[in-house]
């Protein structure tokens, strides 16, 4: 299959194309590295640098004669869209609508697009993890945004006939994330701990998180690559972690021993967040979620090497896997 990966260059777009390719298929990537790093680029893919939101993709769809899309690529910090939501429209809605366009254009009808769980349902009702039958009712541009999106593909899915696969993501952590800018906080924690830097929590640290490792988004990518289902899909263990919990965890991995700093936790924070995926693990056949301490190993052992010989040492090492 032939299979285009947008945001390819990012944490996770990048897991995905290299699963894809270890799976027999070819991958062309579009990123326009804002964000995304080239180290994180596999060499056998086929690299377009550009940006969505303003270029035609319709000749590289025809050319690479692409079956299947992988939308990863978008304006992923929160906090920034809420700061300038035109521009989080721009990069995230008018670059989908742009690519979407194209692919009905020349015929691809396959779509995955990398949505988000947290941000659409907020504070999960009834105190249980949230469902996909959950309100959708997001309070940033972000999550407005991505709703946006799942709803033109709604309307592609019912009037074009697109097959639409829904992705919506918990907090995501692994390898080869990145602890700069608006990242995952098990990034940044990482990052802060190895440096011997003091670690900040917002507010109590008793907001707590769905976190779901990297390697099982690529390994649900990997089975709706092959499948014919579609629908919305969480992702996400359905088991919440606090703040406090998480920096524990990761000091006793690092052998941190400083007490984290505790700031002013910004206006609107979300309490909880957590996300039943029990739908997609039936559909997909998936195996069970990777438990936190379990995840948490290679993912240290990761930024440990990082830290040791940088990102281009460890592309150079071939250290790529999840």
């Amino acid at each position: 299959m032939n299979i285009l990966v947008t945001g390819g260059a990012g944490f996770i777009g990048s897991q995905m194309a290299r699963r894809h390719l270890a799976d027999g298929h070819r991958v062309v990537i579009v990123d326009n590295l804002s964000s995304g790093k080239r180290e994180r680029l596999p060499a056998a893919a086929r690299f377009v640098v550009a940006d969505i939101a303003d270029t035609d993709l319709t000749a590289l769809l025809a050319e690479e004669k692409i079956e299947f899309v992988s939308h990863h690529g978008a304006h992923i910090d929160l906090r920034q869209s809420v700061a300038d939501p035109m521009g989080d429209a721009r990069s995230n809605i008018i670059g989908s609508l742009r690519l979407l366009e194209a692919c009905r254009a020349v015929g691809v009808r396959k779509f995955l697009f990398a949505s988000t769980g947290g941000a659409l349902y907020g504070e999960p009702e009834g105190g249980r993890p949230a469902p996909e039958s959950h309100p959708t009712d997001p309070i940033s541009p972000y999550g407005c945004a991505k709703l946006s999106i799942e709803k033109y593909l709604h309307y592609y899915r019912v009037i074009h006939g697109f097959q639409t696969q829904i992705f919506r993501y918990a907090n995501v952590y692994g390898p080869w994330q990145d602890g700069a800018g608006e990242a995952g906080v098990v990034a940044i924690f990482s990052e802060a701990m190895l440096a011997n830097r003091p670690v900040k929590i917002n507010g109590d640290g008793e907001q707590t998180r769905d976190y779901v490792f990297v390697g099982d988004l690529v390994e649900a990518e990997a089975r709706a690559a092959q499948s014919d289902a579609a629908g919305v899909w969480n992702l996400g263990t359905g088991v919440e972690t606090s703040v406090n919990q998480l920096f524990r965890m990761l000091a006793d991995e690092y052998g941190y021993t400083k007490e984290p700093v505790h700031v002013p936790a910004p206006a609107g924070e979300q309490k909880r967040s957590v996300l039943d995926s029990s739908r997609i693990r039936r559909d997909l056949g998936l195996p069970a979620w990777t438990p936190f301490a379990q995840g948490v190993k290679p993912t240290a052992d990761f930024f440990r090497l990082k830290a040791e010989v940088g990102l281009g040492g460890l592309a150079e090492a071939g250290r790529a896997e999840p």
